[in-house]
């Protein structure tokens, strides 16, 4: 290759760049970044080589094998969100857990991962060759670490559409993530967050529709909600609705916890907290 076609295949790629930027797309795909190729003056067998040296250059971001974010150094192109990311990266795709209880004001901790709530048919991306491991696994993009968790398909309910910048996103909504929360505590700050976040959201909870999902999550997972309501002195009727379900033996109140403790009659539960 000679000096004068380096620093043109170098324009033509930033040219690439202003391109997606234009028509929108922050988050691309390979073949777009080819369909765009001809009007930036680049030809398709050096499409490839030039995002590699885009991302080298940190214009892109790549996200998993063929899709790429537009970086900030971007003029003009507003910071990708994390949450715009997640929904890229697979489908379907819902903010879950940790980040949903965050979104709605539930917790003052920042988690350090974005929880992504899935199901057992999506192809979750995994970490790429040469990377290292992030503590308690996710996949990393970028410095943000993404922790899929997948449901199976029947599961996978209980979503609403925001808007997060100029992006519209999925997330769990209210009710769906309290109860995400009880099913795993452990990725959302342990039980004890867990509880006081039912007591922070209990005015603005629906309960008919708490109760709705808790019965189609499972008997134990409504024995928990059921059990964590009445410590909060809630008083409403679905309570009873709760209490009245059938469970086989005892279950745990805090799932992560140890096999001990009170056994709590009404809820069929072991009160192990500590």
């Amino acid at each position: 290759m000679t000096t004068a076609t380096r620093p043109k295949r170098s324009l033509a790629g930033i040219e690439l760049i202003r391109l997606l930027s234009r028509e929108g797309d922050r988050i691309f795909t390979t073949d777009r970044a080819r369909e765009l190729a001809p009007q930036a003056g680049l030809r398709d067998p050096y499409v490839c080589e030039s995002l590699h040296h885009l991302q080298r250059n940190n214009w892109i971001v790549p996200l998993r094998r063929g899709l790429y974010a537009l970086s900030s150094p971007v003029p003009g192109v507003a910071d990708v969100h994390e949450f715009e990311v997640a929904m890229a990266l697979l489908q379907p795709a819902a903010i879950s857990h940790w980040s949903a209880l965050n979104y709605h004001g539930l917790t003052e901790q920042v988690p350090r991962k974005v929880f992504v709530l899935t199901t057992t048919d999506a192809s979750v991306p995994r970490k790429r060759a040469g990377e290292g491991t992030s503590p308690g696994g996710g996949y990393p993009v970028n410095g943000t670490v993404f922790q899929f968790v997948q449901v199976q398909p029947d599961r996978y309910f209980g979503t609403e559409t925001v808007w997060m910048g100029d992006a519209r996103v999925s997330i769990t909504d209210l009710e769906r993530t309290l109860l995400d929360c009880v099913a795993m505590p452990q990725h959302c700050g342990g039980f004890g967050e867990v509880i006081h976040a039912f007591g922070a959201a209990i005015p603005r909870v629906d309960m008919e529709r708490l109760s709705g999902y808790a019965l189609r999550l499972g008997p134990t997972i409504a024995k928990r909600t059921g059990w964590i309501l009445e410590h909060h002195n809630c008083e409403a009727p679905q309570l009873e609705v709760l209490a009245a379900i059938p469970m086989k033996g005892t279950g745990k109140l805090d799932p992560t916890g140890p096999r001990r403790g009170v056994y709590n009659k009404r809820w069929l539960l072991q009160e192990n907290l500590p």
